[in-house]
This record gives C-alpha cells, sequence and structure tokens, in this order.
C-alpha cells in the first residue's frame, strides 16, 4: 500500500497521473487525511469487518472512499503498530457480502508481525 501511495504523490507531482489514478488519488488523500483526523469521522463510515478479523487474528476496519456506486472503493486498515498508528492494508471494490463469498474475496497487505 505504501509503495502504490507513493507511486500515486510522485505521479501527481509531476502532472502525469492517468485519469484512474487521478481519481483514486484524490479520494484516497481525502479519505486518509481524513481517517488521520478522526477514524470516527461519520464521512468514512468506519466499521469493524467481522469476516476479515476473524481471518487475520486482529481488528480489521473499513472506511469508505466513495459511496456512490454499487462497486465503490473501500479502505481496510488495522491499528498499529504504534499505540498512536494506523496502517492502511488494502483498497477494494466493496464486495457484496451476501453474493459470491463477499469479503473471502479480499485481499490485504501483511503488515508485518501484525497479520499472518
Amino acid at each position: 500500500m505504501e509503495a502504490l501511495w507513493t507511486d500515486l504523490c510522485t505521479k501527481a507531482e509531476a502532472e502525469i497521473l492517468t485519469v484512474d489514478e487521478a481519481r483514486l488519488y484524490k479520494k484516497w488523500g481525502k479519505a486518509m487525511a481524513l481517517l488521520a483526523a478522526d477514524p470516527r469521522h461519520p464521512g468514512l463510515r468506519s466499521h469493524e469487518i467481522g469476516p476479515l478479523s476473524r481471518r487475520y487474528g486482529e481488528k480489521v476496519w473499513q472506511s469508505y472512499l466513495e459511496n456512490t456506486n454499487p462497486r465503490a472503493s473501500r479502505m481496510y486498515w488495522v491499528y498499529g503498530p504504534g499505540k498512536t498508528q494506523i496502517t492502511v492494508i488494502g483498497l477494494e471494490p466493496h464486495p457484496e457480502d451476501k453474493k459470491n463469498s463477499g469479503y473471502a474475496k479480499v485481499r490485504l497487505s501483511e503488515t508485518g508481525e501484525k497479520l499472518s
């Protein structure tokens, strides 16, 4: 996730983002600013995802990047590794949790010692 964000920032500085990259950069940047200020910000609609928390053995949270279409992007994150830190571990379209295995298809990045 860090490499993707760094790549988007570098391209934004050089003004060479594609249309899709620019859209992601804007939405993800806004969501990360809100998350940094307050993980419970109403615009993020952050909530724990039980199936992912059970799979990874720690609380995995989902926050909205957008909410205007059925496959709207979601940001997945965990608290840590430090007490005041949050680690983004995934960006995915919203899974249809009652159809097609829902959250079983979501693949998240590793956070080192925390997720295994």
